[in-house]
């Protein structure tokens, strides 16, 4: 089952959104109304109908959102999928993908850690990281260098899991603050000691807080150019499948 729900990461990038922003001022007001009563600590955005009648989605921060029902008594919460021949096809949410990609614009490419493709760049893909995360070094050890050689650039931001007050966020930091900031990350990658150096104007903790406002929750988080969030970790074939540079396509 883990493995068909893997092949459809594909679907999940091709896969047009059926959702429309058609809902009415009034079913909006009487959604958010019950909500706010319920959690009025959060921020609530804009109420979108979903492919099942009688269900909306309702923002919460951008990309961020759950499931109501029309009188906003019960919600759901996680992803929805749709049944093809052969499997559940996760519904791409193309404007949470529109949102990522603008946020990552703003961010300065020299407050990134960047491994360049090794020769003409075909791609380019932003990977939030932490060093105190398996499938993050598992990730930078054996795909990564895969990635480089098919032309794809990695830009690395950090998301240190454990927050901005703990040793995870000390070692990244001192990575971001290194003279070679490649070597130093990739030490850490390795589980190998770095000189502890955490400068005043690092960029760790604007990146976290970027992380969380885009809905990742855990690392590695792969942001693909279109804004799309694949979270976890993947092989190189497989995303050069989902980037359309593998060596059956003509990416």
């Amino acid at each position: 089952m883990i493995k068909k729900m893997l092949g459809t990461i594909i679907v999940l990038i091709l896969l047009p959104t059926a959702y429309a922003a058609d809902v009415s001022e009034e079913t909006r007001k009487t959604i958010i109304d019950k909500l706010q009563q319920a959690r009025p600590d959060l921020k609530y955005g804009a109420v979108e109908s979903s492919p099942i009648d009688g269900l909306y989605r309702v923002r919460i921060n951008g990309t961020q959102f759950f499931y109501a029902n029309k009188t906003g008594d019960y919600i759901i919460t996680g992803d929805m999928y749709q049944a093809l021949p052969g499997m559940f096809a996760p519904i791409k949410d193309l404007a949470a993908a529109k949102l990522r990609k603008e946020m990552l614009d703003s961010v300065a490419t020299k407050d990134m850690i960047v491994f360049p493709a090794a020769d003409v760049r075909r791609y380019i893909l932003h990977v939030f990281t932490d060093v105190d995360c398996g499938y993050c070094r598992k990730l930078h050890i054996e795909t990564v260098p895969e990635l480089n050689m098919a032309g794809v650039e990695v830009r690395y931001l950090a998301f240190p899991r454990a927050g901005l007050d703990s040793a995870s966020y000390r070692k990244i930091a001192s990575a971001w603050c290194a003279k070679d900031k490649l070597a130093a990350l990739t030490a850490l990658k390795n589980r190998q000691p770095i000189t502890e150096n955490v400068c005043k104007d690092n960029p760790v903790a604007s990146h976290f807080l970027l992380g969380q406002k885009i809905g990742i929750t855990g690392t590695p988080a792969l942001i693909l150019e279109d804004g799309a969030l694949l979270p976890g970790y993947s092989p190189a074939a497989e995303l050069l499948t989902i980037m359309g540079l593998d060596e059956n396509s003509d990416g």
